[in-house]
């Protein structure tokens, strides 16, 4: 065993009588088997072929603490913009009520805390948390140091009337976090998520992020993620989704930050009629690396899933991107569409595009297709011939590709915060002015 391993054994056996639901011996047996297999795998190496175009060899040899830190130097209430809804705010991991505004829920709908809910009643969890951890090593040890997260419920035909908010902030120098969301949709309910991914320079910090949900009949669930890290951050986050009869799961994974980031994204559909969309936009510069690994399941026949990615990279900057289909047999009716499409904005820039399907069934409509490309100079010629500066005619090339993905983002609020971003991060975007 490594000393490294040795360190995340001793955090879990240290950590263990305290952390939330501990008295639930489910909890524990599900905790101790998820350390388990973590201490026999380990993070994983470029030999598994989920991880073969990313290594966390530097991870590896890092030592994170428990300390946390304090929000200091984030404005909340900009973050927030004058939006409505509802506000859970986690710093290194852990619910901070006084950051954090719930408002009024609507009757059948909970929101809470997940340490509140485990230190209540956590038999109730036990179907969501008790099983063996799918997601590879790093979602097991996220169920083994698990503190804390959100829990969302909602009853059968019920509605969140204003998105709930997740702001995960990374404050503390060399903390480690690993919050675990839980979102259960009963029949018909529809909700929005929409997560923040925060930190303050100057250290390595470590999130190791899960969501688990569970859409019933009829519902549907719009996600949004925005991760924007620091540079020396390290994000991991795995995102599983089940999804029964007639059921909508829509996506929008935003990568911005870190100086590495893997975004793990799972559905499944148990019954027929569900849908995707799985939707992402990506941008790293310097020597980060971003990685977008998907598994659309389609399980039960006549379902349908759109998944669209875009990467932009400049300088060093390294993207991936694994997107897998699987059609099983039986699954008949099945529309399945994925694209891939890259932007290299140097000559040192690189991005692995690899599609997966597998299809065991024969009534079925699917289509795959990856681009990579840079600039196309006779669009910049045209553009500076009508009078704009070079790096004006690049911000508007690099903006316009990228608004292809925020397109699809049909929460207004947060496509134009997005933009904004994206504006102020693409050279030559600063130029373009207040577009959405």
């Amino acid at each position: 065993m490594s000393e490294v391993l040795q360190t995340w054994f001793d955090r879990a056996q240290a950590q263990g009588p305290s952390l939330p639901g501990a008295r639930a011996p489910w909890l524990a047996n599900a905790r101790q088997r998820s350390l388990d297999r973590f201490m026999a795998e380990g993070w994983p190496t470029t030999r598994h072929k989920d991880w073969r175009h990313t290594s966390l060899a530097f991870l590896q040899q890092q030592k994170f603490d428990g300390s946390r830190g304090t929000p200091s130097g984030f404005d909340l209430e900009a973050l927030r913009q004058g939006q409505n809804g509802h506000w859970m705010v986690f710093v290194d991991g852990r619910f901070e009520a006084g950051l954090s505004r719930i408002g009024s829920l609507p009757e059948g709908v909970r929101i809470a805390p997940l340490a509140q809910v485990l230190a209540g009643d956590a038999g109730q969890l036990e179907a969501s948390l008790g099983q063996a951890e799918e997601g590879g090593s790093p979602a097991a040890l996220n169920l083994a140091l698990a503190a804390d997260g959100a829990y969302v419920e909602l009853a059968a035909r019920t509605s969140l009337d204003e998105p709930l908010h997740l702001v995960h902030i990374a404050a503390g120098a060399g903390a480690a976090s690993f919050p675990r969301s839980v979102v259960l949709l009963g029949q018909g309910a529809s909700a929005t998520l929409v997560e923040h991914y925060l930190g303050s320079a100057g250290s390595f910090t470590l999130t190791n992020t899960v969501l688990r949900g569970r859409l019933e009949r009829d519902a549907r669930l719009t996600h949004l993620k925005v991760q924007q890290e620091h540079v020396e951050a390290f994000h991991l986050a795995s995102v599983d989704i089940q999804q029964d009869e007639g059921s909508t799961y829509e996506s929008h994974s935003i990568s911005f930050g870190a100086r590495l980031a893997r975004n793990d994204i799972a559905t499944r559909f148990n019954g027929r009629h569900c849908h995707a969309l799985l939707n992402g936009l990506f941008y790293a510069d310097g020597r980060r690396h971003v990685d977008h690994h998907t598994c659309i399941d389609h399980a039960r026949p006549d379902s349908t899933s759109h998944e669209y990615y875009r990467g932009i990279l400049s300088d060093s900057a390294q993207g991936v991107f694994t997107g897998r289909i699987q059609v099983r047999q039986g699954a008949d009716g099945t529309d399945a569409i994925q694209r891939s499409d890259n932007l290299l904005l140097s000559r040192t820039a690189r991005v692995t595009s690899q599609p997966e399907l597998e299809i065991y069934a024969d009534d079925v409509k699917c289509a795959h297709g990856a681009t990579v490309g840079q600039i196309d100079e006779e669009s910049l010629f045209y553009l500076r011939s009508r009078g704009l500066s070079e790096a004006h005619a690049h911000g508007v090339m690099t903006y316009a590709f990228a608004a292809q993905a925020l397109q699809r983002i049909a929460l207004e609020p947060m496509r134009r915060r997005v933009a904004a971003t994206v504006r102020a991060l693409l050279p030559g975007g600063s130029l373009l002015g207040d577009i959405a």
